[in-house]
C-alpha cells in the first residue's frame, strides 16, 4: 500500500501506479485528494510530509528521504543529495505502522486497514530485543489535525535540556519565536549550538528567509554552517544530553503547524554519538557563516531576505 501527497508529486501521473495495481498493490492520495484536481481542495495548504516504510510489522524506515531521482543523486540541479534516514527493527516499527494505518483509513474509504488494539499486537508475537543496540524510541506525529504541536515541543525540550551542545541539520531555517528564543537562550548559556543549512536553494523565497534567520542567529552567538557538497536535506537534532531526533520535520512554520509530520525521538548515548559524528564529518565540507559574510552581501540580496522573512508563516 502506498500513500502519497498529490500536490507534492505533480510529476507523478496516476497511471504511473497501474502496474503496481495490476500486481495487487493499492495506491491512495492523502486525504482523498485527486492528483488531477488537488488545487480545488480546501486542504490545499496541508501536505503529507511523512516519510515512512514499514515491512512485515518488524522493520521500519523513518527520516528525510522521499522517493525521487534527486534522492539517489540523479538530479543535475542539486547534484549530491545529503540526507539522513533510520532503519528501525523492533517494536517502534509497529508504532510507525499504526501511524500509516491511521493515515490510510483517513484517506481511503474503500479498503480500510483494521484498527490496532492490544489483541492485534499480541498476535504479532513481537519479542522485546535484548541487543546492546536497543534504543528507547518514541514515534511522534504532528499536524493540523492536532493542537499538541508534539514535534515542535519536542524540539523545544531537546534545546532547553541541552547542557553541552545542540547540533541541528535542516534544509530550511525559518523557526517560530519559541524555537528561536530557545536556541538563543541555550547559546547564551554556554551551550555549543550549531546549525547546518544548504548552500543552494530549492525554493527561492524559502532560502532567502533561511538566510535572514541564519544572519540573525549568527549575530546572537550561534554557529551556522553552509553545507557545500550538494544539497543537505537531513532533518536531525542531537544534544549532549543523549537525546536525538530524526524525522521529516524541518525547522520552519510549515513543519511545526501545517504539514503532517513524523519524527523518532531517541534516547541513546550510542545513537547520539553516531549522529554527532555524522554532523562533525559534514563540517569538513561546510563553511562557517560569519557576521562579515552577511555584511558583504549586496543590498538587493538583503532586501530579498527581509522581504522573504515577512512571508515566513506561509512558506
Amino acid at each position: 500500500r502506498v500513500i502519497y501527497d498529490a500536490s507534492g508529486s505533480l510529476g507523478t501521473k496516476p497511471s504511473y501506479f497501474d502496474n503496481l495495481r495490476k500486481l495487487g498493490g493499492e495506491v491512495q492520495t492523502f486525504i482523498s485528494t485527486s492528483s488531477k484536481y488537488w488545487f480545488r481542495t480546501p486542504r490545499l495548504n496541508y501536505h503529507l510530509h511523512r516519510k515512512l516504510v514499514i515491512i512485515d510489522h518488524k522493520i521500519g524506515y523513518i527520516g528525510g528521504f522521499n522517493i525521487g531521482d534527486q534522492y539517489v543523486d540523479k538530479s543535475k540541479k542539486f547534484g549530491h543529495w545529503r540526507d539522513t534516514h533510520l532503519q528501525v527493527v523492533g517494536q517502534a516499527a509497529i508504532m510507525m505502522e499504526i501511524r500509516f494505518a491511521m493515515d490510510w483509513n483517513t484517506s481511503c474509504r474503500k479498503s480500510r486497514l483494521p484498527k490496532y488494539n492490544l489483541k492485534n499486537l499480541d498476535k504479532l508475537k513481537l519479542k522485546r530485543p535484548t541487543s546492546e543496540d536497543q534504543v528507547a524510541m518514541q514515534i511522534v506525529a504532528s499536524g493540523p489535525d492536532s493542537q499538541n504541536f508534539a514535534i515542535r515541543r519536542g524540539y523545544e525540550g531537546i534545546i532547553a535540556g541541552a547542557r553541552k551542545y545542540v547540533y541541528i541539520q535542516s534544509p530550511y531555517l525559518i523557526p517560530e519565536p519559541s524555537i528561536l528564543e530557545a536556541l538563543i537562550v541555550s547559546a547564551k548559556s554556554s551551550v555549543d549550538v550549531r546549525i547546518m543549512i544548504p548552500c543552494m536553494a530549492d525554493h527561492p523565497f524559502v532560502y532567502r528567509a533561511t538566510e535572514y534567520y541564519a544572519k540573525y542567529l549568527t549575530a546572537n552567538g550561534i554557529k551556522v554552517y553552509k553545507y557545500n557538497n550538494g544539497f543537505i536535506h537531513a532533518k536531525t537534532m542531537v544534544s549532549g544530553s543523549n537525546i536525538c531526533s530524526v524525522g521529516s520535520a524541518n525547522q520552519d512554520y510549515r513543519s511545526y503547524m501545517l504539514n503532517f509530520e513524523v519524527n523518532s525521538f531517541n534516547y541513546s548515548p550510542k545513537l547520539a554519538e553516531k549522529l554527532k559524528k555524522i554532523f562533525e564529518d559534514d563540517l569538513e565540507q561546510s563553511t562557517l557563516l560569519t557576521n562579515e559574510y552577511f555584511d558583504e552581501q549586496s543590498h538587493w540580496r538583503k532586501f530579498k531576505q527581509y522581504f522573504s522573512r515577512l512571508l515566513s508563516p506561509i512558506l
